[in-house]
């Protein structure tokens, strides 16, 4: 059998699962959509028996995502969120679980909500203070929850630290890679145990699949997420799974627009006098900077501000856009303009936002691939409207 050569991340991107159709040499994996399978024989079962355990779409998608970030094994799931409560499987009862206390509303409201069951313990804690994370992991938790860079304030966290002291009590270590794939970072190599993603932001990129992935550094880990993924039912359907896939090809040039793009518009919102404050990691004066220099290979194309005005010229600002289109998500090819405190964050209550730093002000914008005189075009009227 001929040696396979050790590819680069963007070619891994491209040519997985490329060329491996059997029936046919299809050059791109057929689309699958049975649900059922035959067996060989009595105690005869072939690779797959039933689509809710196994399906060669989703499958081509796993091995595609392990392989780019580099783990043992990957399971697909209907939505980010159920790739999140599926990694939560793997706790007993009672657990405790450390997590950022601004991360992705979501995810809040979830660990929340499994708390309030009795199923697991919650600390929502500043990551990057070394007190908070010292005291917490001397309760002795179950599991380290990071997302980073956190949404929507584009936080940085130490992926490589934060592992290395989870390890020390025991915990098991998860980190959201949603924001900026594994096409800019790979936590399973800094230390993490399992990522997890949206898989409907940045690694299907078209706003038009919901879904989620984890990817298990540990063989073992990723067998146990499995089992249960079919347990509870939990995993992607085939022709999502088909469209992901297609949209992940392009990943790497996507981002590389985006990322552009995006440096040139926090660049101009810092200099702008409507603007109270710039949330990128990609700023030189952005305090995350010199950490995401070290654990990223791009700053992402995700920001976010606050306007100098009040909660009122925020609908004002948000009155008639257009090329920003005003709703929730991110990463697909269009720009995107979003209110966290009243979208993607309005699960949290007024205090736990105001303590995460998720103002009434804040904007968040997921930047397109459109042309960027035209994204700051639109931006400037948006700033024309607020003063008017």
């Amino acid at each position: 059998m001929p040696h396979k050569p050790s590819y680069q991340n963007a070619t891994v991107c491209v040519s997985s699962q490329i060329g491996n159709d059997t029936a046919y040499g299809a050059v791109t994996p057929p689309l699958y959509l049975s649900s059922t399978y035959k067996f060989n024989g009595l105690d005869d079962m072939g690779k797959y028996d039933y689509g809710r355990g196994g399906n060669p779409n989703r499958d081509a998608l796993a091995k595609t995502l392990a392989e780019m970030e580099e783990g043992a094994g990957a399971v697909v799931t209907s939505s980010g969120m159920a790739a999140i409560d599926l990694v939560l499987n793997l706790l007993p009862n009672h657990a405790l679980v450390i997590a950022p206390h601004d991360c992705y509303g979501g995810t809040h409201r979830l660990l929340r909500s499994r708390q309030d069951q009795g199923r697991l313990r919650v600390e929502f804690i500043n990551q990057n203070s070394e007190r908070a994370v010292e005291r917490a992991l001397d309760e002795k938790p179950a599991l380290v929850f990071i997302e980073t860079p956190s949404n929507p304030l584009m936080r940085v966290y130490d992926i490589q630290a934060l592992s290395r002291a989870a390890h020390k009590v025991g915990a098991l270590v998860v980190c959201d890679n949603t924001f900026l794939s594994p096409a800019r970072q790979q936590p399973l190599k800094m230390g993490a145990d399992i990522v997890v993603h949206s898989s409907t932001k940045y690694i299907n990129g078209h706003s038009d699949v919901v879904g989620g992935i984890t990817v298990a550094k540990d063989e073992g880990v990723a067998e146990q997420l499995a089992w249960w993924a079919n347990c509870t039912g939990v995993t992607g359907a085939p022709f999502d799974s088909f469209l992901t896939l297609r949209g992940l090809r392009t990943l790497h040039a996507r981002l590389a627009i985006q990322e552009t793009n995006a440096l040139k518009i926090a660049k101009f919102l810092t200099d702008h006098d409507k603007v109270a404050k710039v949330f990128y990691p990609g700023l030189e004066t952005d305090p995350g900077y010199d950490l995401a220099k070290r654990q990223q290979s791009g700053a992402g194309a995700m920001l976010s501000f606050e306007l100098a005005t009040d909660r009122a010229g925020v609908g004002d600002f948000l009155a008639n856009t257009s090329l920003f289109q005003f709703a929730e998500s991110l990463g697909g090819t269009e720009s995107l303009i979003c209110h966290p405190a009243s979208m993607t964050h309005r699960a949290m209550s007024e205090e736990a936002r105001k303590v995460a730093g998720v103002s009434d002000t804040l904007i968040r914008l997921s930047v397109g691939l459109e042309h960027t005189n035209d994204q700051l075009a639109e931006l400037s009227l948006l700033f024309s409207q607020l003063s008017k």
